[in-house]
């Protein structure tokens, strides 16, 4: 795997580092195979429990890297072809997984690098970072689902706002809109992300996963439907050796040993 993602696998956390750091960690085609491959590893690995997703140096993602884009080189680049090779697939992966993916956001997230980081499961982001929406600087439309997700979560007035206007929106407030799970100290935001990476990595993987695909079936779903989807995923989790451990732990008044089946 190119250098330009690290990967660690501990306790069944896998732990990728967007690992660009003099770019930002802009995305270039290396970067881009590199991070999907990482997380086709945890689909893949039954080993692999949660995925925590950070960035190396002061930012966590720039977003493309522009260096790749210039006009002066290729005139009329299919920006289409890139979203649909690169960015779409990724998003795809960390949607479509059944385990849990945090993201911790270290400093800047970008253009893409800010659609990323929400298209994630828990997102914790130091309190000095800023999400930013910066394509309509250059005259594009955000990508990578964040038009998707941005008014899902927040709404069209400021999602709409988000994106014309390209402001950053700091930690905080990303947190209080509902965009992150948490703000946190910049120097606790890695113990913090880990500490939860690890909780979710020993937890019920089998349930974890089927409360992601509820949720995020749920915007689609009139109530009826996800009643319905409720009760068939209901019937799954009951019949996982995670539950059996789970409630034998209860009777027992003792701490359960998940084996995420």
């Amino acid at each position: 795997m190119s250098d330009t993602v690290k990967v660690e696998l501990a306790d069944g956390l896998l732990r990728l580092t967007l690992n660009r750091p003099d770019k930002l960690n802009a995305f270039n085609d290396a970067m881009h195979l590199a991070l999907r491959a990482g997380f086709q590893r945890a689909h893949d690995e039954s080993e692999v429990r949660a995925v925590l997703l950070t960035g190396a140096g002061r930012g966590f993602c720039a977003g493309q890297d522009l260096g790749d884009r210039d006009p002066r080189k290729e005139m009329a680049p299919d920006l289409g072809r890139t979203i649909e090779t690169f960015y779409n697939p990724l998003i795809r992966l960390i949607r479509s997984l059944d385990k849990p993916v945090i993201c911790a956001v270290n400093g800047v997230a970008a253009g893409a690098g800010a659609n990323i980081a929400i298209a994630c499961d828990i997102v914790l982001a130091a309190r000095s970072a800023k999400f930013i929406q910066a394509f309509s600087k250059i005259g594009l439309v955000p990508d990578s689902g964040g038009t998707w997700s941005l008014a899902q979560v927040l709404g069209e007035a400021r999602a709409k706002a988000l994106a014309l206007t390209a402001e950053p929106l700091t930690a905080e407030t990303a947190a209080s809109w509902g965009l992150i799970w948490r703000a946190v100290d910049d120097a606790e935001l890695m113990s913090e992300a880990e500490a939860l990476g690890r909780r979710l990595a020993a937890g019920p993987t089998f349930g974890l996963g089927l409360i992601k695909q509820a949720i995020q079936a749920a915007a689609g779903n009139t109530l009826d439907q996800q009643l319905d989807l409720e009760r068939d995923l209901q019937r799954q989790a009951g019949r996982s050796a995670d539950y059996a451990e789970g409630v034998l732990a209860f009777l027992d008044k003792r701490q359960p040993k998940f084996s995420g089946r």
